[in-house]
């Protein structure tokens, strides 16, 4: 596991112990990217950030600024480690908080793009679509969006108010989907 683009591209990062993550292979965060284009100065939050690895790409990318929350204690301390060897911390926050309650706290100022990579399995993904879409301009600057990363056998067709689908790629057993305001 490495960063693979940016000012911090070739650093090795750590992986979380024990098997409660799933990091991004390599090929898929490259696709991610080209994907997505110039990200420069942007704001992300990386939810169910794990070992950090997308936040920090963003990061040795040219984002301005990233936002990784997770709840287990491992997790926040290799994203913490991982940022310091990148020597991204200084545009990075890390905080040890459920996802959802992070979300229903008032939001200081939007994000240009939220990741959302969820534990497999437990719907949770579906669960935070529905809470963005609620109040979608609470959470994305506009043009902002989100992208869940799920095992393609977790996907379902959801419906949102607030946000539509626009895109959806699937890399062996890792499907990518794109949302935006609707």
């Amino acid at each position: 596991m490495r960063v693979i683009g940016g000012k911090a591209k070739g650093r090795r990062l750590k992986r979380v112990p024990g098997d409660s993550t799933r990091p991004i292979m390599d090929r898929v965060k490259e696709s991610l990217f080209n994907i997505l284009g110039d990200i420069a100065g942007e704001r992300w939050l990386d939810l169910f950030a794990g070992t950090g690895q997308v936040g920090i790409e963003a990061l040795s990318r040219g984002a301005a600024e990233v936002v990784f929350i997770d709840k287990m204690r491992p997790a926040i301390i290799t994203i913490q480690d991982n940022l310091r060897q990148t020597r991204l911390a200084q545009s990075a926050e890390v905080v040890q908080m459920d996802a959802f309650a992070y979300l229903r706290q008032p939001s200081s100022r939007p994000f240009d793009l939220i990741y959302v990579a969820p534990p497999q399995y437990r719907g949770l993904w579906v669960d935070v679509l529905k809470v963005l879409a609620a109040r979608p301009l609470t959470y994305l600057t506009p043009p902002g969006i989100v992208v869940v990363q799920i095992d393609p056998k977790e996907y379902e067709e959801v419906t949102l108010t607030g946000l539509a689908l626009y895109d959806s790629r699937q890399y062996g057993n890792t499907r990518l989907c794109f949302y935006e305001i609707a």
